[in-house]
C-alpha cells in the first residue's frame, strides 16, 4: 500500500533522512523506532506531505508525493506529537468544527462523533474545554482528529509521549483496536509500546534503517551473542569447563562451583545455529546429572541498545 525509495531529507548540510526504503501492506501495524534526532519524525512529514523530501519518492497505491500530494492526504490521518488544538473549546465544537472542515454531511456529523467518542474513551469528556483535559484525553481527542475522516492509513507522531503508564496503556489499546481495520504506522522511543502493539518494527538511527523485522525475529536474529545458562551435578568444574568450550559454537564459558558439589555455567554462543542439542549430548555424554538448562532470552531494548549507541 505504502512505498518509500530512497527517501532522503537535508536540512542545511545535516543529512537527517539518508535514503530509506521499506513497504508498508495494508493493515499492518509498523513501528518507527529510533533515539532522539534519529530522523523519524522528519520521516513522518514526508510521508504526510508536510516536508517536501530532498531525494526519493513516497507512493500511495498509485499516488507519488511530489505528484499527488492532496490525493494522498485525504487518505491518511495525521498526529503529530504536539496535537493541534484549541484549548477553549469544548472537545464536541472541536471535533465538530473538524468534522466540518472534512466534509462530512451534517446528518452524518453527529453519528461520526459518536463513533470516535466510544472508540477514543472521550464520550465523558465531550462537553469539556480541552483546555481543561488532562494530556491523555487531550491525546484522545487529537487521535479522534486524525480519524474524522476514516483514512485508510493512521500516521502517529510519539502518540504517548509525556503520558503516565496508565494512560500510556489506554492510547496503546486504542491503537491495537484500530491496527484491527487500518494502516498504522507510528513512532516511538518507548520500547515496551512497539513491542506491545506492532506487526513489525523498523529501527532507525541517524537518519538511516538498521533493523527491519517483526518483534520475534529481532530478538532472534539481529546482532548480539545468546547466554545459555546450565548448573550440573556430579562433575567437576575444569572438566566441564574444557568439554563446553570445545562444542563447535560456544564462544566463551564462565563458571564456578557451588558448595563443591554443583557448577553453575553461562555459555556465551554465537551465530543463528541452535547449538543446544551438541550441548546436551556432550553433558549426557558425561553422565553429569544436569539441573538447569536455560537460554536467555533478549529483549527488544537489548537489540535497540546493540544498534543505536554510539560505540
Amino acid at each position: 500500500m505504502i512505498h518509500v525509495e530512497s527517501l532522503t531529507r537535508y536540512y542545511r548540510d545535516v543529512c537527517a533522512v539518508d535514503g530509506i526504503s521499506f513497504d508498508v501492506p495494508r493493515g499492518q501495524v509498523m513501528g518507527l523506532l529510533g533515539p532522539n534526532g534519529a530522523g523519524k519524525t522528519t520521516t513522518l512529514r514526508m510521508l504526510t506531505g508536510f516536508l517536501a523530501p530532498s531525494a526519493g519518492t513516497v507512493m500511495v497505491k498509485d499516488y507519488t508525493i511530489d505528484r499527488d500530494s492532496l490525493q494522498i492526504r485525504r487518505m491518511m490521518g495525521y498526529l503529530p506529537e504536539a496535537a493541534p488544538l484549541y484549548p477553549e473549546m469544548l472537545a464536541y465544537d472541536y471535533l465538530t468544527y473538524v468534522a466540518r472542515m472534512r466534509g462530512i454531511a451534517a446528518d452524518d456529523r453527529d453519528e461520526r462523533l459518536r463513533e470516535l467518542a466510544g472508540l477514543c474513551g472521550l464520550a465523558g469528556v465531550m462537553h469539556q474545554p480541552i483546555g481543561e483535559l488532562s494530556k491523555g484525553y487531550k491525546q484522545r481527542v487529537g487521535l479522534a482528529h486524525a480519524m474524522m475522516g476514516d483514512p485508510e492509513i493512521l500516521v502517529l507522531d510519539e502518540p504517548t509521549s509525556g503520558l503516565d503508564p496508565n494512560q500510556i496503556v489506554e492510547i496503546r489499546e486504542i491503537i491495537r483496536e484500530i491496527g484491527r481495520r487500518k494502516t498504522v504506522i507510528f513512532s516511538t522511543h518507548i520500547l515496551s509500546e512497539a513491542e506491545a502493539t506492532c506487526d513489525r518494527i523498523i529501527i532507525i538511527h541517524r537518519g538511516r534503517i538498521v533493523a527491519d523485522d517483526s518483534t520475534e525475529a529481532l530478538k532472534r536474529d539481529v546482532g548480539g551473542k545468546r547466554v545459555l545458562h546450565i548448573l550440573l551435578a556430579g562433575a567437576r568444574e575444569e572438566e566441564v569447563r574444557g568439554v563446553l568450550q570445545s562444542v563447535e559454537g560456544v564462544d566463551g564459558v564462565e563458571s564456578h562451583s557451588e558448595n563443591g558439589e554443583r557448577v553453575r555455567l553461562a555459555l556465551t554462543l554465537s551465530g543463528r545455529e541452535d547449538v543446544r542439542p551438541r550441548i546436551y549430548e556432550a553433558i549426557r555424554q558425561h553422565e553429569w546429572v544436569l539441573l538447569e538448562f536455560h537460554q536467555q532470552r533478549r529483549t527488544l531494548e537489548d537489540v535497540f541498545r546493540e544498534l543505536t549507541q554510539e560505540n
